[in-house]
């Protein structure tokens, strides 16, 4: 009888390097859960969400593709923390669905190593009890910040307001079984050689 897979959370805050290193591991074998992915598709044109968030929000936060519009919802939720609690509301229990049917899929396919990538992993609360062990890719805020800036053209104001919603960096290395430092002097191949060690520390 095959035994269960190992269930393996990945975090960290925005611009840390998380989702790269969550790209490395899947090179290495194990299935990537991606909730942000997710998110983004549930919320996109027709996705799941948009009925309940037009309902909720009222139609302008839906853009012309049947989208949510993010650029307003991001100045509407980090203004107003409540907006961001009723979007979480009808946006989370989804992705919980299909982060578990995706899981399973992948067990059922004989996967060894499931990974959760999971950005607010900490903060809600829910997930350590579902995991074997928790992945934290620490990074300075300022480098967190820089990085985000450059690839995403926010401004220095909004990043740290995403920032501000996350939990503190301290508090997220506390939740970790595996701190994996991806500074600003840390190469892609740097990257790549931790990956190789945590992969082969998860059998992988």
């Amino acid at each position: 009888m095959r035994g269960r897979a190992s269930r393996i959370g990945l975090t960290g805050g925005i611009g840390s390097g998380k989702s790269t290193f969550g790209a490395l591991l899947q090179k290495r074998g194990a299935a990537l859960v991606d909730s942000d992915q997710i998110a983004r598709q549930v919320t996109g044109p027709g996705g799941a969400a948009i009925a309940a968030i037009a309902q909720r929000f009222g139609p302008e936060f839906v853009d012309d593709t049947g989208a949510l519009d993010r650029g307003r919802m991001r100045e509407l939720a980090y203004s107003a923390p409540d907006a961001r609690t009723a979007l979480e509301a009808i946006v989370h229990p989804l992705v919980s669905l299909h982060s578990s049917q995706q899981a399973q899929a992948a067990e059922d396919a004989g996967t060894r190593v499931i990974v959760f990538d999971v950005p607010l992993l900490v903060e809600s609360g829910r997930w350590v009890q579902r995991l074997d062990a928790v992945i934290v890719i620490d990074c300075p805020p300022a480098v967190q910040i820089q990085r985000v800036m450059s690839r995403s053209g926010l401004n220095q104001s909004t990043v740290e307001a995403i920032l501000a919603a996350q939990s503190p960096r301290n508090i997220r290395r506390a939740s970790a079984d595996i701190v994996v430092h991806n500074g600003d002097n840390c190469t892609l191949a740097d990257l790549q050689k931790m990956a190789e060690q945590v992969a082969t520390r998860l059998g992988l």
